[in-house]
C-alpha cells in the first residue's frame, strides 16, 4: 500500500468533480445494494493509465448531458476491503484497475476494464463513456424536472 499523503491528488481528482468515495464494504452495500438509480463505479489506482485516460475521461465525460445518478469510486490496492466489495457487484467481469462501472438496477449495464483503457486517448475513452450513459442514463434536464 502506498502512504495516504501520495494519493490524496489521485482521489480528490474525483471526489472533486462530485464522486462520493466508498472506503468500507458497508459503504459500498449501502450504495449499490438495491439501489435503482444508475451508478458509475470506478476503481481508481495510482497506475499510470488511470491518472493520464480513465480520470481524465472520467472528468470530460461527465459533462454530457445524460449521467449517471450516483457518481462513487473505490481506491485498488489501497481501500481493499471496498474494492473487492464493489467488484462483487461486477458478475461476469475478473477484477481490474482502473475500470469503471456503470450499473443500472444494481447490476451491470456498461463496463470499461483495464484493457480497454489502457494504450488509448482519454478523449476515446469519454466517447464510449457518453454512449453509454446516452444508453443508460437520463438527461440531467429531465431529472431536474421531474
Amino acid at each position: 500500500m502506498y502512504p495516504e499523503e501520495l494519493l490524496v491528488g489521485m482521489r480528490q481528482e474525483l471526489t472533486s468533480i462530485g464522486f462520493r468515495e466508498l472506503r468500507t464494504a458497508q459503504d459500498v452495500d449501502a450504495t449499490l445494494q438495491k439501489e435503482p438509480r444508475t451508478v458509475l463505479v470506478v476503481v481508481n489506482s495510482v497506475c499510470g493509465c488511470a491518472a493520464g485516460r480513465a480520470r481524465p475521461a472520467i472528468a470530460m465525460a461527465l459533462s454530457h448531458q445524460a449521467r449517471p445518478e450516483i457518481l462513487t469510486t473505490v481506491f485498488a490496492g489501497q481501500d481493499r476491503e471496498a474494492t473487492e466489495q464493489a467488484r462483487s457487484y461486477f458478475t461476469g467481469y475478473a477484477p481490474s484497475s482502473p475500470c469503471i462501472a456503470l450499473l443500472r438496477d444494481g447490476k451491470v449495464a456498461f463496463m470499461l476494464e483495464r484493457s480497454d483503457i489502457e494504450g488509448r486517448d482519454p478523449h476515446a475513452i469519454a466517447a464510449d463513456l457518453t454512449r453509454a450513459f446516452d444508453r443508460f442514463c437520463t438527461p440531467a434536464t429531465a431529472r431536474a424536472n421531474q
